[in-house]
């Protein structure tokens, strides 16, 4: 067990769940982190597309983000886990909650890298459509299982969602082309209807719900990938800014009503000055 509250952070190796884990651990949270990649340098599979391979080490690692949390006071566990592989989802939970006895705050960040997020439909095979929502649907919700009885039992507890446009709205192009490919849209769109509905029956047994929306962000791999596809991340903001959100909506009550909204990330930190010198 641990005396400062707990978070759970997927996809934290780089990017949006890095800079979660780090604002968290910033205001006081004890923080277990999971993503694939363990050390720096390691080769994977992240191209797109089918088309070509792409396998150039990313920047960031479990390891280094858990030095940032504990740069920050707090203590850090680093649970590698795949999310297109259910059982080590469910193990990297299990492990968490046998290690520290909690979960508070769980930040469903983690999606599907790999091809078919950047190809059209009809290069699309049905098993990529599946890999996407196993990743970026059935995952999170295998992880809210397993944290939601200790949050019920505690009658506190927040599962935060991090979503996408393409959850409501079409893409400006084809995949490839400036847009992207339809299993990012539907399971996305999917993960955007979990945090109304979970606030809607549990609200009133103390679990807060919420999807967070972060625009267009210049995460390591939108910089390194991501040209390519039609995407210029000079013009996107930092991966702060969406960290700074989830840390206000989770510490600030002020933040936490209405349950179960969406928070356009970008927005909301603009409006309160979440983010010092952001936008410049």
């Amino acid at each position: 067990m641990t005396e400062r509250p707990v978070a759970l952070v997927t996809g934290a190796s780089r990017g949006i769940g890095k800079a979660i884990a780090v604002h968290l651990a910033e205001h006081g949270y004890d923080v277990a982190i999971t993503a694939r990649t363990v050390a720096d340098g390691e080769a994977r599979e992240h191209s797109s597309t089918l088309h070509r391979s792409d396998t150039r080490p990313l920047p960031g690692s479990l390891t280094s983000t858990a030095d940032l949390v504990r740069a920050a006071g707090v203590r850090t566990i680093t649970v590698p886990a795949d999310l297109t592989d259910r059982a080590s989802v469910s193990a990297a939970a299990d492990e968490v909650l046998a290690e520290w006895g909690r979960v508070d705050v769980l930040v469903n960040n983690g999606r599907y890298v790999g091809p078919g997020h950047m190809d059209v439909f009809e290069d699309t095979p049905l098993e990529l459509l599946d890999a996407h929502l196993e990743a970026n649907v059935m995952a999170p919700l295998a992880l809210t299982k397993a944290v939601l009885p200790g949050m019920l039992e505690r009658g506190s507890g927040t599962v935060v969602d991090i979503t996408s446009g393409a959850a409501y709205a079409d893409p400006p192009a084809p995949a490839g082309k400036g847009g992207w490919g339809l299993g990012y849209a539907m399971s996305k769109g999917a993960l955007h209807r979990v945090a109304g509905v979970l606030a809607l029956e549990l609200g009133d047994r103390g679990i807060r719900a919420y999807n967070v929306q972060p625009g267009f962000i210049a995460t390591e791999r939108m910089v390194q990938d991501m040209a390519e596809f039609g995407f210029d991340a000079s013009s996107g903001a930092p991966p702060d800014v969406v960290g700074a959100v989830v840390a206000w909506l989770v510490t600030d009550p002020a933040a936490a009503e209405p349950n179960g909204r969406n928070i356009e990330a970008q927005d909301v930190c603009k409006e309160l000055g979440l983010l010092p010198g952001w936008p410049a």
